[in-house]
């Protein structure tokens, strides 16, 4: 897969996330985690989805993240060669508050 960052918009309460390039990554896009500890995966959000729809009220309910936002974040579903995620903003961790 390859994500082109300025054509792609993420549904419902998916965001895509520029991975940081810290983390080494093989040609074949498995990520190589340090053993050493067990340490979370850091990037920047590049594209928000519109908000996932109320089961009360039938209407969107905002993202908490935004584009720009450097976050820390868990499992994710996709990745592609250059770095990308898309992860549902529940993966998220938190935001570092610069």
């Amino acid at each position: 897969m390859h994500i082109n960052q300025e054509k792609i918009r993420p549904l419902n309460d998916r965001v895509v996330i520029k991975r940081d390039s810290s983390e080494e990554i093989t040609k074949g896009g498995i990520i190589v985690p340090d053993i050493a500890s067990k340490k979370s995966y850091f990037g920047v959000v590049v594209a928000v989805g519109p908000g996932k729809l109320s089961a009360k009220t039938g209407k969107r309910v905002p993202l908490d993240v935004k584009p720009g936002d450097h976050v820390c974040f868990g499992d994710y579903v996709d990745h592609d060669e250059q770095g990308y995620v898309i992860a549902m903003e529940a993966d998220i961790r938190f935001i570092l508050e610069h």
